[in-house]
């Protein structure tokens, strides 16, 4: 039967989110990895109203598991929602499936970054799509995908039946979305329509029939409450 209900949380804010949207144009190379970067003082206040969010669930709609990306932006936002909505500690699973998509050799640089320093791989990036782009030493977004779908496998058998609050990246939500609509790898590509994913935006799934629902999706309806 598999799980009751999903919701799929994108982090917070982070440092690097930031940093990336204060240099908008201009080349910048980020000088921390990938899954070292935290959160902004408002990627904090964005983790803390999700809390508020999940304890005002009615106590049936609560999320029972959660799963959780090994990278600390993510864990970071649990962490503070879980302190905020004040329940006991819920069971953790901390899943490198669940890992933002890797950038590879580029996982530091913004596109303009990229533009001036690999104009070739840029070029290539824009014959390929941005969905079937697959960096030097890095990840499409098609790769995301084939490790999401591994992931909900394993989901079915350790979540029968209970509700799972899963928080993680804006590739992962995209990722889940294509997965869990069924739809062929061949129309991933329309699922960029659905981009970007907002920082700690909710997107829920139920389980209706044979198959899930999508209730809502990229929601920040809870940001501004």
């Amino acid at each position: 039967m598999g799980p009751a209900w999903i919701m799929a949380v994108r982090h917070g804010e982070s440092e690097s989110n930031l940093a990336y949207r204060e240099a908008g144009a201009t080349p910048l190379v980020y000088e921390r990895g990938d899954d070292e970067v935290t959160l902004t003082e408002l990627g904090r206040t964005q983790a803390a109203a999700l809390g508020r969010l999940l304890a005002a669930l009615p106590r049936d709609e609560a999320p029972e598991l959660v799963w959780c990306s090994p990278y600390l932006r993510a864990l970071d936002t649990w962490k503070l929602a879980h302190e905020t909505w004040g329940v006991d500690p819920l069971p953790v699973t901390v899943d490198e499936r669940l890992r933002d998509q890797e950038a590879g050799e580029f996982a530091r640089h913004n596109l303009a970054a990229i533009a001036e320093r690999f104009p070739e791989e840029l070029a290539r990036r824009e014959a390929e799509g941005a969905y079937a782009y697959r960096p030097p030493r890095g990840e499409s977004l098609a790769d995301v995908v084939a490790r999401l779908r591994d992931f909900l496998r394993d989901l079915d058998g350790r979540a029968d039946g209970r509700r799972v609050l899963i928080v993680a990246h804006d590739s992962v939500v995209l990722g889940l979305r294509h997965v869990i609509a069924g739809g062929p790898d061949a129309e991933l590509a329309a699922v960029l329509d659905f981009a970007p994913v907002l920082n700690a935006s909710v997107s829920v799934w139920r389980t209706g029939g044979a198959g899930f629902e999508l209730v809502r999706f990229n929601d920040v309806a809870h940001l501004t409450s």
